[in-house]
């Protein structure tokens, strides 16, 4: 994609009610985003980074674990905005555990582990937009 590309899609970005918008064109990925630092739209952002040869981003995909969102919905961390998370980064979940909420249609759904394992990264913030299948939380199980 050369740089004419990308100035197009930033001008379509600005001109539009979208947030959010990603794009992949073989190894190299868009990613564009007009959200400020409290979710309220902000002046535009675009990351663009290469992705690993095909083998090797594999090789690390096997090697990482997600728990990740089973319906669409939005993400809470905490069960109250005055309450602590449910889980950060260090610590050890075990299955069955929950570790955030999402909302779907006014209902709030408490995700729980499927397995032991110990956080490693929060991949989402809080009231974020979720859709099914997205990680939600970056894991390293644990086989005690």
């Amino acid at each position: 994609m050369d740089l004419q590309q990308i100035e197009k899609l930033v001008q379509i970005i600005e001109n539009s009610s979208m947030l959010e918008f990603s794009i992949q064109e073989g190894d190299t990925k868009i990613k564009m985003s007009r959200r400020g630092t409290a979710g309220v739209p902000g002046e535009a952002a675009i990351t663009i980074a290469q992705t690993a040869p095909a083998a090797q981003a594999e090789e690390e995909a096997e090697d990482e674990t997600y728990i990740t969102s089973p319906i669409v919905g939005t993400f809470y961390s905490a069960p109250s905005p005055e309450a602590k998370a449910f889980v950060k980064v260090g610590d050890r979940v075990k299955a069955g555990q929950t570790v955030c909420i999402l909302e779907a249609m006014k209902l709030m759904n408490e995700i729980e582990s499927d397995f032991d394992c110990e956080i490693e990264a929060v991949l989402v913030s809080n009231e974020q937009k979720i859709e099914y299948g997205q990680p939600l939380f970056k894991v390293k199980k644990l086989d005690d």
